[in-house]
């Protein structure tokens, strides 16, 4: 919460609300002791608690995409720093940057450490870390630019302390990256510690080195026949009459699994070497070749060859260790392994209690759009929970909920684009947010209210997906006026698309809301939901008769293979939906086609009557650059509106609906006014002006009277006044004080009629966002009074651009309390709550 004072009216503002994808790399994800899950969403680092299924914050400071993440100490360590306050974070980037983050876990504060001097030329792909000790710990890092470096941190002891990291040695792997790393103690040995890498070259090397670095390649490992993508050690394990052997297992892209063993033979001298390239006999496929750590020498052999996955194995991990004793000062390595696939499946293996033989005896998955499947699986701290993030930006959260036998079940998690999240739009009574992206998804994001949620902070989730394009999408408006729900959307293409909403959509709304009904007569409506055409580009609808022949038709035949893909069956949800009914069974009908424009659609706008959409395309002429005008219902174009000579960036109605406002990156502004008599539209140009000296991005009309805000790259905000006599002249009343960076978005919320003062919302293309106390000149030609209210807190905001501010309600009335909603660049929709005290 943040908090601000101006004119004797305090500004409060909290966030309620942080909807996100993950980005769609590898090793991007890491579940730590806290309980807390981090990752990548675009120049942010995510950070989400599975628990409450909701984004707990986003950490800014990277300036490329955020490609892993890893605590310290991470799930394997806990035991050694359990009652640790603090625990840390690493993040690394596209650009070689790695930054350290402090989470005090009683005070649940995030702090930014330091950014670890720049080792790495190019890209941050992989860590691995282990504690040593209570507060010392070595983490390696690897990158795109054939490096490994090595790491020492000295984690904080006192009050004043902070923490020490330094390079303790760099490698150099050649001209084939490694994109798999994993260090572990050598069992019965205080002294060294093990590196396994895997990248490109379809080995896996180890490197013996000691707690202060000196790594050396001891052997390689040559069984996988494609690329290696991941590794992972086990704490040491009894195998063999109490002896202590280290397992290793790996995963390829030849989509095998393999289980290594480190086993210990004794002392080694310098005439016992590895297998000698010539001895390639049985025997040494058998055992494998030596390791040598110090004056030890270790036999690695396979162990197990693990076959089930149908495409590239890129994630396994080992169960994280359990307490064998009540204090939890002892921990035992539970023999239990989980892969995930880009076979859209995760499995758990186990050996088999009389053979030992490995087996897979859970595998969870899912069904979706995507031909992609999870890019890596993660185990909760306690072993009771799994986690994956998939190609669609999605994770995918399945719990143990069986007594006797395991029973795993799908539970709710965070959700988001994972891409630039161009425009969002309230409902017409505020009970949810729209968003559009550039993933090719439209999004609902909603209050969801129970009995057990009355009088307290209601969370917020991702409702349907009403929208699943195969174009980029644009821009949105929703139709107001009465009736049911409907938006309209426009897409890379240059057709506007009209959706309205379906039957399950209202039912599950009403569920979403507590209320009794958000929608008069939902029986009217005889469409249940929509499905997909074969191409991705349309939705046709469902009908309730339909729905009742597919039941009976469906037990009446038997579905041939799991890759027969089903049509979607819409459903009312009474909770919170997971992704697999959000991707398939929350869809919207397609109603109408918006043909006119002749390039890819760029803004769109609905009257406050419900009755006209304005929408624009992206334009280097005056022909191309017009704005067209459609009538809700028939949906006929009744009006072509030219003035701009290159795009239209923002179309706006004034409050009363008799002016449509248009900015240009001409750097010009028109209005026109708008004329309504019976069935006919009119329109007529007002005034054309040159209003900045950059592209002009933004622009919003006070609830009040009619004077707008435009806001420019030019970094300034300027307040303009329509007289009202003549509605034939438009003067400039005020300035804002020059902004730092450009300004993209504006939204006006009005306050008080008679003082006409009302609050303007400002973001910025580096993320940041102000409000500003706008009032007098009541009379468009008198002067106005600006201050800054509240500037955000850099930990509440965007990293990248924001694309679009809205409030809940054009006008606050006597409520002391609004919403705010906002989406950017970093793949975010946010959702504020802005107090007046």
């Amino acid at each position: 919460m943040e908090r601000s004072c101006f004119d004797g009216v305090n500004v409060e503002v909290e966030r309620l609300f942080i909807g996100a994808g993950c980005n769609r790399v590898l090793n991007n994800v890491s579940w730590g002791p806290s309980g807390l899950v981090a990752f990548g969403a675009q120049n942010a680092v995510g950070v989400f608690c599975p628990k409450s299924a909701q984004i707990l914050t986003t950490l800014p400071g990277h300036k490329a995409v955020v490609n892993c993440t890893q605590w310290l100490p991470s799930s394997k360590d806990a035991y050694k720093v359990q009652h640790a306050v603090k625990h840390y974070l690493l993040s690394g980037s596209a650009d070689g940057v790695i930054m350290l983050w402090e989470f005090h876990t009683i005070e649940r504060k995030w702090r930014h450490v330091l950014q670890i001097p720049e080792i790495h030329k190019r890209s941050v792909t992989c860590f691995t870390g282990i504690m040593l000790s209570g507060n010392i710990g070595i983490f390696a890092s690897t990158s795109s630019d054939g490096s490994i470096a090595l790491w020492e941190i000295v984690l904080p002891i006192g009050i004043n302390d902070e923490c020490k990291i330094s390079c303790l040695q760099s490698l150099s792997v050649g001209l084939k990256p490694v994109v798999a790393l994993s260090l572990a103690k050598l069992p019965d040995d205080e002294e060294n510690i093990v590196l396994a890498t895997g990248g490109l070259d379809n080995k896996i090397h180890l490197y013996c080195g000691g707690h202060k670095g000196k790594f050396v390649h001891s052997c390689e490992l040559k069984a996988h026949m494609d690329w290696i993508r991941s590794l992972d050690f086990s704490l040491p394990i009894c195998l063999d009459g109490g002896k202590k052997s280290l397992l290793l297992v790996s995963s390829s892209q030849d989509k095998t699994i393999r289980i290594w063993k480190l086993s210990l033979r004794g002392s080694s001298s310098y005439s016992e070497v590895p297998y000698r390239k010539e001895d390639i006999g049985l025997t040494s496929f058998i055992e494998g070749p030596l390791f040598l750590a110090g004056n030890m020498s270790y036999q690695v052999s396979l162990e197990s060859l693990l076959v089930g996955h149908e495409d590239w194995v890129y994630s396994v991990m080992w169960q994280p260790p359990l307490s064998a004793t009540s204090n939890g000062v002892e921990c035992y390595q539970p023999l239990s392994i989980l892969s995930a696939s880009m076979d859209k499946t995760m499995m758990i293996w186990k050996p088999e209690k009389i053979t030992g033989i490995w087996v897979n005896i859970v595998t969870v998955g899912e069904l979706s759009h995507s031909a992609l499947g999870f890019y890596g699986g993660h185990w909760a701290p306690d072993g009771e929970s799994i986690l994956a993030h998939g190609y669609g930006g999605s994770f995918y959260l399945w719990k143990n909920v069986g007594l006797d036998c395991e029973n795993w079940k799908p539970h709710k998690v965070p959700s988001g684009h994972f891409a630039a999240v161009c425009d969002i739009a309230w409902s017409k009574s505020g009970e949810y947010v729209l968003s559009v992206s550039n993933d090719q998804t439209t999004r609902v994001f909603s209050t969801w209210r129970d009995e057990l949620s009355l009088g307290t902070r209601v969370p917020w989730h991702e409702i349907a997906r009403p929208q699943v394009h195969g174009h980029d999408i644009n821009c949105v408006t929703i139709i107001k006026g009465a009736g049911n729900h409907k938006f309209v959307s426009g897409a890379e293409e240059k057709v506007a698309r009209v959706f309205e909403a379906p039957l399950s959509f209202l039912k599950t709304l009403n569920h979403a809301v507590f209320q009794k009904s958000s929608f008069e007569n939902p029986q009217d409506v005889k469409i249940l939901g929509a499905n997909m055409s074969a191409l991705g580009l349309s939705q046709k609808p469902i009908y309730a008769q339909a729905v009742s022949e597919a039941s009976n038709r469906v037990k009446e035949e038997v579905l041939d293979s799991l890759e027969t893909i089903p049509d979607a069956m819409p459903v009312v949800l009474k909770e919170p939906p997971v992704e697999e009914q959000l991707a398939w069974h929350t869809l919207w009908p397609e109603s109408h086609k918006l043909y006119g424009h002749g390039n890819e659609l760029f803004s769109l706008c609905c009257d406050h009557e419900g009755k006209l959409v304005a929408s624009s395309c992206k334009a280097q002429s005056v022909a191309v650059a017009e704005i067209w005008l459609w009538e809700v219902g028939s949906w006929k174009a009744v009006g072509r509106l030219q003035s701009h000579s290159l795009t239209v960036t923002k179309i706006e109605f004034s409050h009363d609906d008799s002016f449509l406002l248009a900015v240009s990156r001409d750097r010009q502004f028109s209005v026109f006014a708008i004329e309504k008599s019976g069935d006919e539209i009119s329109h007529r140009l007002i005034t054309k002006q040159e209003a900045h000296k950059r592209i002009i991005w933004a622009c919003s009309w006070n609830p009040f009277c009619h004077q707008f805000a435009t806001g420019s790259r030019d970094k300034t905000v300027k307040i303009w006044g329509v007289n009202n006599s003549t509605s034939s002249s438009v003067k400039q009343i005020t300035s804002l004080p020059n902004f730092k960076e450009s300004v993209t978005v504006l939204s006006w919320l009005g306050r008080d009629r008679s003082s006409n003062t009302g609050i303007l919302a400002v973001g910025m293309d580096d993320g940041l966002i102000e409000l500003w106390n706008v009032s007098g000149g009541v009379n468009p030609w008198l002067p106005f009074n600006t201050v800054v209210a509240l500037r955000f807190d850099p930990y509440l905001c965007h990293v990248s651009t924001v694309h679009r501010l809205a409030w809940s309600s054009d006008d606050a009335g006597d409520s002391k309390t609004m919403q705010l909603a906002s989406c950017g660049g970093d793949h975010c929709v946010r959702v504020f709550e802005v107090r007046l005290n």
